[in-house]
């Protein structure tokens, strides 16, 4: 019919349309990618702890990063995850990593997580810095009685300790001809424990350590050795008012060293009469003192030496009653 104008056919139509919809499609369209991640260096490393590094890429997607460590390639710790935003630019970033072993192997890597996926760096390892050697000390017991025995003994830490060499040194009281060696050298175990049985101790002595070859700051410490105070009492029952008779001796001989009566008064030692020691035999001397007992309780005898090479100490602690 005339004066019509004909349509076009929808096949003709459908490639122009397919070319719309292709050139208006959203970006979102296009399927996200997996965040874009490298692994970098170790850096700030010592005995126990490092700072990691690594690359970030989120590729547009809201993304996490953290860091597995562990000596293996299991890894079995890790950091907190941490925000790193969207966007397309290479971040660089990092975390640090505390707790570890001295003079150990550790594998670790980069984690990136976002809605699109999962993306695992390249391993790579770092070594911590050795622990260096150190030493403690102690004298157990400490004051020993005059003759008596002690053991000098501590523990060698750091790198290495273990099957190390250890040479004790004395230096006795005047402390003035220096230290020098006694005894057998001793091997840490495999703590880097040791310890030097002293047999007889007659003087005050300072001691320390050494490790052949080694320049290691040896602590020192002073093994008090202290008199040893026998004491006897003329009775532990007395009438409230009469005399009680303190008597004993002290080894080594210290002729004229104060010697106290004390009674526990209040968690505290009150002295409550003294005298001097006297001579007694060439190896000790001895005293004899009187007291007035009111009432009952705990009593003992001080001896002070005020001498450097002998300590001070206290007599056995005896329990007196009192009566009307």
């Amino acid at each position: 019919m005339s004066g019509m104008t004909s349509s076009p056919r929808p096949c003709a139509l459908l490639p122009i349309v397919l070319l719309i919809l292709f050139l208006v499609a959203p970006a979102a369209a296009v399927a996200a990618s997996a965040p874009a991640v490298i692994t970098g260096s170790a850096v700030s490393v010592t005995q126990s702890s490092a700072t990691v590094r690594g690359t970030v890429n989120p590729n547009d997607v809201q993304t996490s990063y953290a860091f597995e460590y562990g000596p293996t390639r299991a890894y079995g710790a890790a950091t907190a995850p941490v925000a790193v935003g969207k966007g397309t630019s290479t971040k660089s970033v990092s975390a640090n990593v505390a707790g570890l072993a001295p003079a150990t192997t550790y594998h670790y890597r980069i984690v990136a997580r976002s809605g699109a996926g999962t993306s695992r760096g390249a391993d790579r390892t770092f070594k911590t810095r050795k622990q260096p050697l150190g030493l403690s000390l102690a004298a157990t017991p400490n004051p020993v009685a005059f003759g008596g025995s002690t053991t000098v003994g501590g523990v060698l830490s750091g790198t290495d300790n273990a099957n190390r060499q250890i040479v004790l040194q004395q230096n006795a009281f005047p402390f003035t001809a220096g230290f020098a060696p006694v005894g057998n050298p001793q091997v840490t175990n495999a703590t880097g424990t040791f310890a030097f049985p002293i047999l007889s101790l007659t003087r005050t002595t300072q001691f320390r350590v050494q490790v052949p070859g080694r320049a290691v700051p040896s602590p020192i410490v002073t093994a008090l050795v202290a008199v040893t105070v026998r004491t006897a009492v003329s009775s532990t029952r007395v009438r409230r008012g009469r005399t009680v008779r303190f008597a004993g001796s002290i080894t080594p001989i210290r002729d004229g060293a104060q010697v106290a009566v004390q009674k526990l008064r209040d968690g505290r030692w009150i002295t409550i009469g003294g005298t001097v020691a006297r001579h007694y035999r060439d190896d000790r001397s001895k005293y004899a003192v009187r007291v007035k007992v009111f009432r009952g309780g705990s009593y003992r005898i001080f001896v002070g030496t005020n001498s450097g090479d002998i300590a001070n100490n206290v007599g056995r602690t005896v329990k007196l009653r009192s009566f009307r």
